[in-house]
């Protein structure tokens, strides 16, 4: 009866310690994946989603889209040719959305949302506002699909803007500005919100 007991004693100790161990490797399995996973969302994104909005008088302007990154390149005449439609950001489209009519170089953009792109050119930029918002990069742009489109002159810098990045900014009541950069290239235009 004793050798039986101690036997049962050993066998209980010897699946308590396995137990253990098995516990503290599965542990120490979690630990290193809950660390790779701190690890990957501690790294940045090349080109981080992001947004901009404000409000211009009654009229609110929401801008979205993906902020590339110059990260030492050529970029327009360079990694984004001249005279072709450009997404006017990186993956998904750039959209831009407004809960008022807005009137721009004399056009009408009506209350929506829409897919913003550009056609860059060394001396003149062709500006789309699409109907078609969401898809990947231009791969469904179409032009019939175009609302509005009209010229601007693009200006430049010596200083290098490292991230695109737009801005929405009020002039007056009625009135905004919407600026793209990136590189050394900026473009912006004016819009009177309609009553």
């Amino acid at each position: 009866m004793k050798k039986l007991t101690l036997l049962i004693a050993i066998a209980l100790l010897i699946v308590s310690c396995k137990n253990e161990k098995t516990t503290s490797e599965e542990q120490k399995h979690n630990h290193n994946v809950s660390t790779e996973k701190v690890e990957q969302s501690k790294k940045k994104p090349l080109s981080p989603h992001t947004e901009t909005m404000a409000m211009i008088g009654d009229a609110h302007i929401h801008i979205d889209y993906s902020s590339p990154g110059v990260r030492g390149r050529i970029i327009f005449g360079g990694l984004l040719a001249y005279d072709q439609v450009w997404q006017a950001g990186a993956h998904m489209a750039t959209w831009i959305e407004t809960n008022k009519g807005l009137r721009i170089k004399g056009k009408t953009l009506p209350a929506g949302k829409y897919g913003f792109f550009t056609i860059p050119s060394k001396d003149e930029w062709t500006v789309i506002f699409n109907s078609n918002w969401e898809q990947h990069g231009k791969d469904e742009y179409d032009e019939k699909d175009d609302v509005i489109r009209f010229k601007v002159k693009p200006t430049f810098s010596e200083e290098i803007k490292e991230h695109l990045e737009y801005k929405v900014s009020k002039v007056n009541n009625a009135e905004g500005k919407i600026n793209l950069s990136w590189e050394k290239v900026s473009i912006d235009f004016n819009f009177k919100v309609e009553q």
